[in-house]
């Protein structure tokens, strides 16, 4: 039976369910207990007893019908049944195999029906999954239209924000832009109110918004009726700046009045105060009314790079230095009046100065409480400073034109220019800044008029000076010089050697000291080669009559010492003595028109030399004249003529000698035509008449009496002209060498041409070393 069990073929549904079974063996693994749990139900059920015996067992042959009765397997261990043939036997075996194969099935077919319901479910399940699933695909479709949209819907509302942001902002911008304009009624209504004056604390907030308002509408001149607007805004500035205006000049109007008020109470006329009284009402008052005005006026200068408070800003000043200077030009002018009545013209100088540098500092100091920020802009106070100095101006200039002594004019200079602008405007240049206008134009007056009197001194004392007998009487004038320095030595006082120069060289000298820390250098060198140039042509005339009235030779030494002196007293002048003239020359014009009246050239041929206009054109001359040059010239010229004339006076019976000697020698060397005049030359040269021994012993005579004679004359000349000995020894030296070389020239033709014997016992002529010896003992 268990062969047959074996061999019962497998269901479709027991292999189904195996499958299923294995499958869910490996899919659903089960635990060491679960799979003890199921190894003792399988022991358990291994054994499975045969079925009961049939109650009814019928059967009939030719039906085979068997009817069993299944009993309870487990009660009975065996098969009870009394099977009767083999029909019934085939029908219990079927029917037992029916039961097994039902009994073993059943759990199977639980399995399977369980199975089948699971499936079912799972299916279920699975179609519930894949709704499920198409709903998470519908809803992740709609999640991601909805995130679309709400992405869409988060960037409009970024958007949205970021435009009413925008707006907010164009709103803000534009509110505030607006706020400009609407501020026109505003400021309009608080200008134009009875209440509203300068005084008011809320004026000069309006009066900054206005300025606010007006630069915004001129930069912006693109908006609509920005041009209307700032008319209006203008006008309503117009007439603060106007209020502000009237409102200073009704303050410096009531100071003004109090100060006049006060001063006529105090003294009884304004030019009449004394001075501390003057300070304490004029400044003091003065100073109490700047305070009053000193918010209006710091908004005004603060705002000064506007065009309309630079413009309020000087008519402020304006109506500042009117006050001021009807205050004080009285007084002013009445103090330089006294100082003109009592003092000369550079104490009246010194004074005025002073007294206008001291008025001007306090003045500057009240305007600086006034204008602190415009205080340092001299011409801010023009208009007060300008008339004061004039009334001074006014004053020196009438005593300046009338002024004829060059010591005063050089004076004025220093006062000026030193002391004046030099010292105490330097030392207060802030303060008084302006008055350097004036005083600049006084010293250039004096300057003027300076060079003015300096050019007629040197016309009318230098070169148009006549000398008088005293001056001219050499070389007595110089012994008494000598005389008095003798003197002078004696009782140890200083001489004045000046006063025995000619005087057109002590006026030049004097002059040219005083003119040269007072006048500008290109000034002063025009003068001072003007007057070198005179005073040298001066001191040759002077010469000439010396000449004519002592002596050739004192006019030669007067002319050599008053050069001398010349050349060094300009010498310590560090200027150039050379001035370029230029002149117009038209001595050309009328041999071009003798041309052009010859036919030779035409008056309208533009292409040549001869036209019209180079007809017409002078011709420019340039001439350099230095007069130092010219002077050292002239010095070196008088020396050389006063040494040549000492050497004829001394040695020219020697060179007249020397000369015929060379005529001789040279009408032989050239030979004649003569023959009784070349008889006559070609003998021996002591056979001429001008060379006989004793003729020449006579030259020799005369030329050796001159030195001891005429020699010690001349050096004691010299001595009193030229009182400097190394001047004496530079002049003397080459008058030494012209008589040494003279002897020289001598000695040589006589020793060529002499005899011993004639030589020594009839010429007898000195030796060159005792010369030598002779001429040096006179120094």
């Amino acid at each position: 039976m268990a062969t047959n069990r074996a061999s019962v073929p497998r269901s479709a549904a027991v292999s189904k369910g195996y499958n299923f079974a294995s499958s869910w063996e490996q899919n659903a693994p089960m635990t060491e207990q679960q799979q003890a749990a199921i190894v003792a139900l399988s022991h358990a059920v291994a054994e499975r007893p045969f079925p009961a015996k049939p109650d009814n067992l019928s059967g009939e042959c030719n039906g085979m019908s068997v009817s069993t009765k299944h009993s309870n397997m487990e009660e009975s261990g065996d098969i009870k049944a009394v099977l009767v043939n083999t029909n019934q036997f085939y029908n219990w075996f079927i029917d037992l195999e029916a039961a097994m194969k039902s009994e073993t099935e059943e759990k199977y077919q639980h399995y399977v029906s369980t199975l089948t319901e699971r499936i079912q479910t799972c299916n279920n399940i699975l179609q519930q999954v894949d709704e499920t699933l198409d709903l998470f695909d519908d809803l992740q479709l709609q999640h991601q239209a909805v995130a679309t949209k709400t992405k869409t819907l988060h960037d409009a509302c970024d958007r949205l924000l970021i435009e009413k942001q925008r707006l907010i902002e164009f709103a803000e911008s534009l509110r505030s832009k607006l706020n400009y304009f609407d501020e026109l009624e505003n400021v309009a209504n608080s200008f134009y109110s009875p209440t509203m004056n300068v005084a008011n604390e809320n004026f000069l907030p309006l009066l900054k918004r206005l300025d606010e308002c007006i630069s915004y509408v001129e930069s912006n001149p693109q908006y609509a009726e920005s041009g209307v607007y700032l008319v209006k805004f203008r006008q309503l500035q117009s007439r603060a700046l106007s209020m502000i205006r009237t409102h200073i000049s009704s303050v410096l109007k009531n100071t003004t009045s109090q100060v006049q008020a006060a001063m006529l109470n105090s003294g009884g006329s304004k030019a009449s105060v004394s001075e501390g009284v003057e300070a304490s009402i004029i400044y003091v008052r003065f100073k109490a009314a700047a305070s009053e005005l000193k918010p209006v006026l710091e908004e005004i200068e603060s705002r000064s790079q506007r065009r309309e408070y630079v413009q309020i800003l000087a008519d402020c000043h304006r109506l500042y230095c009117e006050h001021r200077l009807s205050l004080i030009k009285d007084i002013v002018q009445q103090r330089i009046s006294v100082f003109s009545k009592k003092e000369a013209l550079p104490s009246l100088t010194r004074s005025g100065c002073a007294y206008l540098m001291q008025v001007c500092q306090l003045e500057h100091q009240l305007f600086d409480h006034f204008f602190p920020s415009s205080s340092e802009d001299i011409s801010s106070l023009a208009p007060l400073i300008d008339p004061l100095c004039t009334y001074l101006y006014d004053t020196l200039r009438p005593k300046l034109i009338h002024e004829t002594n060059i010591d005063t004019l050089c004076e004025l200079v220093e006062i000026l220019k030193v002391e004046v602008l030099g010292e105490q405007l330097s030392r207060r240049s802030e303060s008084l800044a302006g008055l350097r206008p004036t005083l600049d134009r006084i010293l250039a007056d004096v300057h003027e008029r300076l060079t003015f009197r300096a050019r007629t001194h040197i016309r009318d004392e230098i070169a148009n000076y006549i000398p008088f007998d005293e001056d001219l009487d050499y070389p007595a004038k110089l012994e008494q010089s000598a005389e008095l320095k003798s003197e002078v030595i004696s009782d140890n006082r200083s001489a004045d050697v000046s006063k025995f120069w000619y005087p057109p060289l002590e006026k030049t000298v004097s002059c040219l000291s005083k003119l040269y820390q007072c006048l500008e250098q290109e000034v002063f060198t025009g003068l001072a080669q003007e007057a070198v140039e005179v005073c040298s042509i001066s001191i040759q005339k002077a010469s000439k009559l010396i000449m004519k009235r002592s002596s050739h030779m004192d006019g030669q030494l007067f002319l050599i010492k008053h050069l001398l002196i010349l050349r060094e007293q300009i010498a310590p002048f560090d200027i150039e003595f050379s001035v370029t003239h230029k002149e117009l020359d038209f001595s050309h014009l009328l041999d071009h028109l003798r041309r052009i009246l010859r036919g030779q050239a035409s008056l309208f041929d533009w292409s040549r030399s001869t036209s019209l206009a180079r007809t017409l054109s002078p011709r420019v001359l340039e001439s350099q004249i230095d007069a130092k040059k010219e002077l050292e010239k002239n010095l070196k010229a008088t020396c050389e003529e006063f040494i040549m004339s000492v050497t004829k006076l001394l040695v020219d019976p020697m060179l007249s000698f020397v000369t015929k000697v060379t005529a001789v020698k040279a009408a032989l060397s050239s030979g004649t035509q003569n023959p009784k005049l070349e008889s006559v030359m070609a003998r021996p040269l002591k056979d001429h008449a001008f060379a006989k021994p004793a003729t020449v012993a006579e030259i020799v005579q005369k030329v050796s009496a001159a030195l001891q004679q005429e020699l010690p004359r001349v050096m004691e000349k010299m001595k009193l002209y030229l009182q400097n000995s190394s001047t004496r020894t530079i002049l003397f030296k080459p008058i030494k060498t012209n008589i040494v070389e003279a002897h020289i020239q001598v000695q040589k033709l006589l020793e060529s041409e002499y005899s011993s014997e004639e030589l020594k016992g009839v010429i007898d002529m000195v030796s060159i070393h005792d010369l030598q010896a002779q001429l040096d003992s006179l120094l």
